[in-house]
């Protein structure tokens, strides 16, 4: 199995729908040791197969997503929130048909959530979310693990 992949989610013209592609974009900029990148922009389904031809063992995904937070607070999702609340991004199909898609051929498949502030066309990303991304960047450049994030 090769390297951790971060797969990012996210519309870089509709504000903190910006989230993922901005992590994408510092990571391609500033990598993290152990993590391949790959923008899913908004269909990250187009985007598994490259993700299946790296051949990770684990794949996190990033998005901005509703959670009911104050904007930029952070979250790792499990699989039966995303399920259960029929989880959606702003994206053309629902979460859950990318994480199971990734479950093909990945043992270890998880969701990082940035609560958004404001999703709109046209808007910049807020501050809040600014500092939420900047804060994933660091903390995978560092080598800090997902331990550091709460759980939904």
């Amino acid at each position: 199995m090769g390297a951790s992949v971060i797969l990012t989610v996210g519309n870089n013209m509709m504000g903190d729908d910006g989230a993922g592609p901005m992590l994408a974009g510092m990571l391609l900029e500033t990598p993290a040791y152990g993590w391949d990148i790959i923008d899913g922009g908004t269909a990250p389904e187009n985007e598994v197969q490259r993700v299946r031809a790296l051949g990770p063992a684990r794949v996190l995904v990033v998005d901005a997503a509703e959670m009911g937070l104050q904007p930029g607070e952070i979250r790792i999702v499990e699989e039966t929130i995303i399920a259960a609340q029929h989880f959606m991004s702003t994206h053309s199909l629902p979460l859950t048909f990318l994480i199971e898609a990734l479950r093909d051929f990945a043992a270890d498949v998880q969701l990082l959530a940035i609560q958004p502030s404001l999703v709109a066309f046209g808007f910049p990303i807020s501050p809040e979310v600014s500092v939420a991304v900047a804060l994933i960047h660091q903390r995978l450049k560092e080598g800090i693990g997902l331990d550091a994030y709460q759980r939904l």
